[in-house]
């Protein structure tokens, strides 16, 4: 991994997101939650975590530390989602 590629701001400006309210954020795109949703809906509970130890290239830990002091949780679900998306591709989903 390039260590340009870790270390670029991500362009938007967070303060201005950060000060942003409920009332000024566009939900226009998002869909009802009707009764179907809810009578169809299922509770899912995140499955137990298991410790593992794995070395990671120090510019990407120290990407994810810069995340801030929840960073072990964004390393888990990036992760995660990885792991989903090439989960459906070889289930050809």
């Amino acid at each position: 991994m390039n260590e340009n590629n870790t270390n670029k701001p991500t362009g938007m400006n967070l303060e201005l997101i950060d000060a942003m309210t409920d009332d000024m954020i566009d939900t226009s795109d998002i869909p009802p939650l009707t009764e179907n949703f809810f009578a169809t809906a299922k509770w899912r509970m995140p499955k137990t975590k298991v410790k593992v130890t794995v070395e990671v290239e120090s510019e990407v830990l120290e990407w994810f530390k810069a995340q801030g002091d929840n960073y072990e949780n964004y390393l888990t679900a990036a992760l995660h989602i990885y792991a989903q998306a090439h989960r459906f591709a070889t289930m050809g989903g």
